[in-house]
Parts: C-alpha cells; structure tokens; sequence
C-alpha cells in the first residue's frame, strides 16, 4: 500500500501541476493551448505504460514480485525529482519541453509495472477468507497517493501564493518525491516474496516466455482485463484529475481550496469505499459487486455532476463528488479482483499488467483531454459525465463476458472453512486459459 502510494503521487502530481506550470514549457499567445499541450504530455505517459507492464511483469514472473517493484520505486523518483529540478524554455528552450516529455515517458513507463504487480503479490500472499479486503489496500494506495498528491499542490499553493506557484512553487511536490521515495524503498526491501510464486519458480525455472504464453494461451482473459480497465478508469479518472478543475471554472474555487478539498472526497472515499468494495467482494463475490456497483455508477454520475454545477454549498458538492468516488472505489476493488484472478500464476503479473495499461492508454491518459473536449464542444461542465456513463456500461458488459474464464484464484465464498493461501487453493491452475461451459 505505501509502496503504491508514493508511486501514485509521483506520477499524479503531474496532473494537478500541469495546468499552472505549462506556459513555462509550452509558452503561446493562448493559455488554453499551452494547458492542452502539458495535457498531452500527461496522457503520453499512458502510451508507454503497457511497455513497462511488458518489462516489469517479465522481470516480476522470470525474477520475482518484489524484484520488479523495488525496480518501479527507483526509476519513478528518480524521474519526478528531475522533473522538478528541470530548466523551462525561457532558460534552454525547445530542450525543455522535449526532456519534461522524455522524464513523463519514464514515469508512465515505471507505472505500467507498480499497481498490477502489488495486486497480484497481495492476491498470492492474502488468505482465501480476506482475499478482498486485503487486496483492496493497493488500489487504496493509489488513491491515497492521488489524494497527497492534490492535497501537496493545494498546500503548497496555500503557503506561496499563486503567482509564486506559478513561476517555481509547482517544483515543490515534484522534489518532495525524493524523501518519500526514499521510505518506501526501505520498506520494499523487506517484503518477502510470494508464496504462489515460489512454489511455481521451482517447479519451472527455465524457458518461462510470459508475453508469449499470455498473447497465445490467455487471449479471452486479456481482452476483458483490457476492456475492463478502460471502464474502471473512465470513472476514476474524472473523479480523479477533472473535478478540480470542475470547481474552479464553474464556482470560482481557487487552486488551494478546490485541490483540498479533492484531497479530502478522495481519502475519504478510500477509507470508506476500498475496504468496504474488499467487504462486500469477500462475501458476494467480485463479479456481482463490479457490476451491481458500475451499473449505480451509470445511474449516478449525470446526476451528481448536475448536483455539482447547481449549488454553491461546499458541503453539498463535497457529499456528491463523494458519492461518485465511493462507487468508483467499490467497482475499482472488485475489478482488480478479477483480473489477478483469471491469469495463471506463471503469467498473472504479465497478463494483468498488459491488459491493464493497455485499458489505461484511453481510459485513463485521455480522460483528463477528452473531458476538457467534451466541455469545449457542448459548452456544458457535466459533459464528462456521459464519459462516465459510457465507460461503465462497457465495464458490465466486461465482467458479464468473464464469467466463462474459470477463476484461478477463488472469492471467498468458494472457499468452506480454509484460510490457506492462494498456493493451496484447492482450484487448479492448468498451464492454458481454461473456459467453462
């Protein structure tokens, strides 16, 4: 969890900085050009996430769970201090926005093995009983780190005032990357790895090809983690990184209090909704609450959008923005659920980090500049809602198709009397994807 943390805050603080720290790597006549050209920066680090889902997820099944995800920790600091450390155009020119490109690449690349490779250590090492619960401290991580993130920005603009944020105050969370990435590294050191992956690498040690067996053998299961991951991401993503921006232009928040109080919905909506979604997966199963929690996101997001943009009580925008990250939170647990669940454990870092960065590429790295096009071309703030809506009902029509993919990993309430870990799951893991019926 903290591991996952302090790798999402490094890679989203790019998000909430991008839009006061673009005029000076993008300068232009117009702000609005400068802002989408830092937002395509932002959404180019998606590109290469499935890349790094590629090297990290054949380095985690090949060398190890914990081996991959000491590597991520390093090479994302690394490139968010330089981030902050970076010279603008004024000072060497088309240089600047050409190294801030490549240092996003490194970072989307990095994250493209963090998250799926804590799920799926997490999922081998939790006991069948509290699989969910357990495993929902990850995407809780995530969050979390989402929340600092916002919650860094909307302090530090607090403390040095906008025009000061604006010329070198956005470097401060970018260097604050350094110290954090520091601890979590001591921490990474001492996880022990996964017995599932253990009991698996000695019994093969040799000739393991993880893309190749998932592109040959697991087809069906990659193609609903894809598809699914696009869907989950459609929804957290306007939550994530538009609704800031949402109360800023529509009630005139400034950046300190519209990103503080993004910080307090989304760690409330993690405290609340990630261990609740681990709940309710461990006692109903993760197909059923992904799709009766999406199919309420449906219902919901043009809803509290239009809650949002008609009142001006802080409280009230806070309630509904909190509700929308609540679900997200329940949909987003029992998703991750089913992806580690349907890979094999020789393939299952692989598979699921492929078919979830490729997920990402539009459901979370072009979230951000399609809600903003969305805006530009109906003239109406709660436009991302549609956005929302289309992708969950993407999401259910997902998680309906997966339900032919045996699960290789059990819920909770396929297991009668065991605690014993994934490794001794009385479900077998056949070398290909196995369908049922």
């Amino acid at each position: 969890m903290l591991g996952t943390l302090v790798e999402y805050y490094d890679f989203s603080v790019y998000a909430f900085l991008a839009a006061i720290f673009a005029p000076s790597f993008f300068p232009a006549g117009n702000p609005a050009v400068a802002t989408l050209g830092a937002l395509l920066v932002f959404a180019s680090a998606y590109l290469v996430r499935p890349l790094g889902g590629i090297a990290f997820g054949w380095i985690g099944d090949r060398a190890g769970r914990r081996t991959a995800l000491t590597a991520t920790v390093l090479l994302m600091g690394f490139a968010s201090v330089v981030i902050g450390l970076l010279p603008t155009y004024a000072s060497i020119g088309i240089l600047a926005p050409i190294l801030l490109v490549l240092l996003r690449l490194l970072q989307g690349f990095s994250a493209g093995g963090e998250l799926v490779g804590a799920l799926t250590l997490v999922a081998e090492s939790a006991t069948p009983r509290r699989r969910g619960l357990m495993s929902s401290l990850t995407p809780a991580g995530s969050s979390f780190g989402f929340a600092l993130a916002t919650g860094v920005v909307g302090a530090t603009a607090y403390f040095v005032g906008q025009d000061a944020m604006e010329a070198w105050g956005w470097r401060i969370p970018f260097l604050l990357c350094l110290p954090l990435t520091v601890i979590c590294l001591l921490v990474r050191v001492g996880l022990e790895e996964s017995p599932e992956f253990e009991r698996v690498d000695r019994q093969t040690t040799e000739g393991r090809r993880p893309v190749r067996e998932v592109l040959k053998d697991h087809k069906a299961a990659l193609v609903v983690v894809t598809v699914l991951a696009f869907a989950l991401n459609t929804t957290g993503y306007v939550g994530l990184t538009y609704v800031a921006g949402f109360l800023r232009d529509v009630h005139g928040f400034s950046t300190a209090m519209a990103s503080t109080l993004s910080a307090i919905v989304i760690a409330v909506s993690c405290v609340i909704g990630m261990p609740l979604g681990g709940i309710l997966t461990d006692r109903f199963g993760r197909r059923a609450v992904c799709i009766c929690a999406t199919a309420t996101m449906a219902v919901l997001a043009l809803p509290m959008f239009l809650l949002m943009q008609s009142t001006s009580d802080t409280l009230t925008i806070g309630g509904a923005y909190l509700v929308i990250m609540v679900l997200n939170g329940i949909q987003t647990v029992a998703g991750f659920s089913l992806y580690t669940s349907i890979f094999p454990t020789r393939v299952r870092y692989t598979g699921t980090a492929i078919g979830h960065n490729l997920g990402l590429i539009v459901g979370g790295g072009f979230t951000p500049y399609i809600a903003a096009q969305l805006v530009l071309w109906s003239g109406q703030p709660v436009a991302p809602a549609l956005w929302m809506i289309a992708g969950s009902i993407v999401g259910i029509i997902a998680v309906a198709a997966s339900a032919r993919i045996q699960d290789l990993i059990p819920d909770a309430r396929t297991v009668t009397g065991s605690v014993t870990p994934a490794s001794a799951s009385p479900i077998p893991q056949p070398a290909k994807g196995t369908i049922d019926g």
